[in-house]
């Protein structure tokens, strides 16, 4: 997201006969909780296909018309239909495709932001999709239904923005040494040895994991791939890839681990995906 865009403007990415796509920071009062809400439709008929790479996003999907085909790490089947749901951090690629009727909102939470307003210990999130009753009951139920009867993008946006903030004031605070941990991997780039974090800490590696595991879902080794990825393919975007350099600023033992990193989380290769 253009890093010009000002809280609560709205940014539109329509494309005209195919879908409009309207997206929005939120409030300052959910920073590091939310990093946008999206708002989507399709307006032509077709066979829209995408890929998202392995990322620290925790989406909460709420669809007011036909479902997604949704497969982590491979083709969607027949069977694989998600209409509203919530979905948990997923350590590879996962494949979307939808068939010229969707419409949802989408909330884009943090991990950290995640695990306080879902109230639930993030593990059984992870690798999946798991439907919007089961993630809110009742709550979640009436929030689709005011969402759907919004006439515009902007008031599903602040209804959005309200629901979410009303169930944070009820919700627990993230342990400081789970917050300390998290945001040391994200300023490190991935590279923190996870062994001096637990040292720090006074925890064993195992207690540091399980933590982890509650409260964002993945164990801190994992996440520290997905962060080292992420700047990777960044730093593969900004600038005329030199793959070697890429690799060893971002803490990889050579080229050939990068490459298989980015198969495992993004599934292609570094090269292909440095030009999308």
């Amino acid at each position: 997201m253009p890093i010009e865009m000002q809280r609560r403007e709205e940014q539109d990415r329509s494309i005209v006969g195919r879908f409009e796509m309207r997206r929005r920071l939120p409030d300052p009062a959910l920073d590091g909780i939310v990093s946008d809400i999206c708002g989507y439709r399709e307006t032509a008929a077709g066979h829209f296909r995408n890929v998202e790479y392995a990322s620290l996003t925790v989406p909460l999907v709420i669809s007011f018309a036909e479902p997604f085909a949704i497969g982590l790490g491979r083709t969607p089947g027949d069977n694989d239909r998600f209409a509203s749901f919530a979905a948990g951090l997923f350590a590879g690629p996962v494949m979307i495709e939808s068939f010229g009727a969707a419409c949802c909102i989408q909330v884009n939470f943090t991990p950290l932001g995640a695990r306080r307003f879902f109230r639930l210990p993030m593990s059984e999130l992870t690798d999946s999709m798991v439907v919007l009753d089961d993630v809110l009951g009742a709550e979640g139920t009436a929030l689709r239904e005011r969402l759907g009867n919004a006439s515009d993008w902007a008031s599903r946006f602040d209804l959005a923005e309200t629901f979410v903030t009303a169930r944070l004031e009820r919700a627990a605070e993230t342990p400081l040494e789970i917050a300390w941990a998290y945001d040391r991997i994200i300023a490190s780039g991935g590279r923190v040895r996870i062994s001096s974090i637990a040292e720090k800490l006074g925890w064993s590696r195992k207690h540091l994991a399980g933590s982890f595991s509650n409260a964002i879902g993945i164990g801190p080794k994992t996440l520290s791939r997905i962060v080292r990825f992420n700047r990777a393919l960044g730093l593969s975007r900004r600038q005329t890839a030199d793959w070697a350099d890429i690799a060893a600023d971002c803490g990889y033992a050579d080229q050939a681990h990068m490459v298989r990193e980015f198969r495992d989380l993004a599934g292609d290769a570094p090269t292909a995906l440095s030009v999308r």
